[in-house]
């Protein structure tokens, strides 16, 4: 009996030169920033203030850096196939070996969606969302803390497929039977199913979270109506996590049934289905779109009134375009595969449907940019790097949507469909949906989470650089798949296609640039932070609650809870007091406020969660027994815990309060 089930020495690829330079950068990496660490002490305040943190504001801020990290890989994968198709053609085979390529372009898709657009809206509405509640934190702040590490459990496991064993080889939809063990005998595609199990479970109880959260723990006063857009938004992305997750999760479990037991749900022989699991995926994936894009027309929504200087035009018709969408996005999801094959009663009739559904959806959506632009108009717009995002979303994400629109007819989709002009829709929308509007929300923001400003002038160069980048980068796509360029090739005899790719190619390089610019504009601004200090709390004279605290706020958030008696209520008491100039400011008879008490048990149950994810992806299974009892423990320990929360003193409340008034003063 092998201890290490299949794991030997064959599992690391030596041979692969791109792959191990590549693990050696990552390593390196790794032992500097640890050691840099450890050198200037700063472990203790590292797992105190952050690891063991569960505080609302830090975990958005953890997730941010998780999500950022990660497009740097997945931006890097990106990076990598572009070359490879804008030299392998004809004779030229390229830099990539066809098995390397295949995994390039499944851990892509599925790093950018599950580990970059996911925490990158997860974490902002971290964040933003109890701020803008004039709450203190979320329901459920421990079990917010679970999730955030549950996630990074994920991402280290799909980090760790590139140096041991390999990544899947089927696209980031895993689609059987090429997932099914007779095809895939390797352990990639476990690699795959084991990370978006674990951190899908930890996705699935931060929706829990947030529902809990927006529908029972708002401000004294605070109606459904009186909530800020992003509010909303949340809710509708979190109500369709709640809904969605669950099917992805059991779709998963089915398939790996399949590999690890033997089952046939989704393979041919013994009666099983690969479409069912095509359909489950799909009843997933497309309300998936809604969950990354509905937090960033939120996002969009505060930008524009903020910094148009007025109320944001058309409040309610915006709340119920926001809800139609969360209804709505369960009745297109067959439009991803009109082509699946079904008989003609299918086709015509579901197909009728479906395509109409899609082409209906696209109403609420237009509903919104119609109010984003009425938001401006006779406003005096300031055009800092925030509103530079929206109205480069808006732009970019009309033309996308249209070509959304065209692909709802089934008759055109049977044409396009499986071909790069629908990679070109795809990144048409979520680049711009979810992208430009995470980096609009993370610009808005970092003053509130850092007390700093981020420098304006690279920002607006990052901006320029993604704007122009991205439509050299996807343009020619939709030229190439009218011509006939399927997606996913590694090489391709058409040379009437290269001249395009290299466009392409070229427009993913003024993509890094822009990346390079954030990536600039961070450190630029860390070093010039004392020329950037706010210390008003409101850098943007912003319209809802956060912008009421100090930057960063406090752990308790509000000394006294705000009472939210009108919509965009910290603006109109901004107005009131300055109509009412000269008179004294209200004081406050400030009581004692208990938070809860930092908790390992996320970081803890993460480790354990990562020893039995490895155990099971390589057989290894006394490891993952002992990964289970270890989760098991550490729960139950967390059951029997004593002390809950930690009181905050009013003295220290008030001495705070104080400091920050004697700032603003000044």
């Amino acid at each position: 009996m092998n201890l290490l089930g299949k794991l030997d020495w064959s599992a690391i690829p030596f041979d692969q030169p791109i792959i191990m330079g590549a693990a050696g950068v990552v390593a390196l990496g790794i032992v500097f920033v640890l050691g840099s660490v450890t050198l200037k002490g700063y472990v203790p305040y590292l797992w105190r203030e952050w690891i063991t943190s569960v505080d609302h504001k830090r975990i958005g801020v953890m997730y941010m850096v998780l999500a950022l990290l990660m497009l740097l890989r997945g931006f890097s994968d990106a990076i990598m196939m572009r070359a490879q198709q804008a030299v392998a053609a004809g004779g030229a085979q390229g830099y990539l070996p066809p098995e390397h390529f295949d995994q390039i372009f499944s851990a892509h898709g599925t790093i950018m969606i599950f580990f970059v657009a996911m925490p990158l809206v997860i974490g902002l509405m971290n964040f933003a969302v109890p701020l803008q509640l004039g709450i203190r934190d979320v329901a459920f702040p421990t079990l917010n803390s679970v999730s955030l590490w549950l996630t990074a459990s994920g991402i280290l496991l799909i980090n760790v497929s590139l140096v041991v064993g390999e990544f899947a080889k089927t696209g980031w939809v895993a689609y059987p039977p090429l997932s099914e063990l007779q095809f895939s005998p390797g352990v990639g595609v476990d690699y795959y199913l084991w990370s978006l199990q674990i951190s899908g479970i930890g996705t699935l109880l931060t929706g829990i979270n947030f529902v809990t959260t927006i529908l029972k723990t708002r401000a004294p006063g605070m109606g459904y109506m009186r909530m800020p857009v992003f509010c909303w938004t949340a809710l509708a992305s979190n109500l369709l996590i709640v809904a969605a997750f669950p099917v992805l999760t059991a779709t998963f479990a089915m398939l790996l049934l399949d590999r690890y037991l033997g089952f046939h749900f989704f393979s041919v022989d013994a009666g099983g289905n690969p479409m069912m699991y095509v359909n489950l995926f799909w009843v997933w994936g497309h309300p998936e779109v809604y969950i990354l894009v509905l937090p960033a027309f939120g996002i969009f929504s505060e930008v524009s009134a903020t910094f148009s200087g007025k109320p944001l035009f058309g409040y309610r018709s915006m709340v119920a375009a926001t809800m139609a969408i969360c209804v709505l996005a369960y009745t297109v999801w067959l439009h991803h595969f009109f082509t699946m094959g079904a008989g003609a009663s299918v086709n015509a009739f579901f197909g009728a449907f479906f395509g109409v559904a899609s082409m209906i959806i696209a109403v609420p959506t237009g509903v919104k940019i119609f109010n984003w632009l009425f938001t401006m108009y006779g406003g005096r717009v300031r055009f800092a790097v925030p509103v530079l995002w929206t109205i480069g979303f808006m732009v970019t994400f009309v033309l996308g949507g249209l070509t959304g629109v065209l692909l709802a007819v089934p008759p055109v989709d049977w044409q396009v469909h499986n071909s790069l002009f629908l990679v070109a829709h795809f990144h048409h929308v979520i680049i711009p949906g979810v992208v430009f509007g995470t980096f609009a929300g993370y610009v808005y923001w970092f003053p509130k989470a850092f007390g700093f400003k981020l420098d304006e002038r690279w920002g607006r160069r990052a901006f320029w650089c993604w704007f122009i980048g991205f439509h050299i980068a996807f343009m020619p796509l939709y030229v190439v798949g009218l011509m006939g360029m399927t997606r996913r090739l590694q090489h391709y005899d058409v040379l009437s296609w290269q001249p395009w790719l290299l466009v392409a190619a070229a427009g993913a390089v003024v993509i890094f640039a822009g990346v390079v610019c954030q990536i600039v504009q961070f450190v630029v601004s860390i070093r010039a932070r004392e020329e950037l200090r706010d210390v008003t709390g409101d850098p943007w004279n912003g319209r809802t609650l956060e912008w009421s605290t100090a930057s960063p706020p406090p752990a308790w958030n509000f000394a006294v809870l705000p009472r939210a008696a009108e919509r965009d209520s910290y603006w109109n008491r901004k107005l009131r007091a300055r109509a009412t100039e000269g008179v004294s400011a209200q004081t406050y008879q400030y009581e004692p406020i208990e938070i809860p008490k930092n908790s390992a048990i996320g970081v803890v149950n993460a480790f354990f969660a990562v020893v039995t994810g490895f155990a099971l992806i390589w057989h290894i299974w006394w490891m993952a027994g002992v990964g289970l009892v270890g989760a098991f423990v550490t729960l139950l320990a967390f059951t029997f815990r004593r002390d809950e929360e930690v009181e905050i003193s009013a003295e220290q409340i008030a001495q705070f309060e104080r400091r920050h008034q004697a700032e603003v003063a000044l």
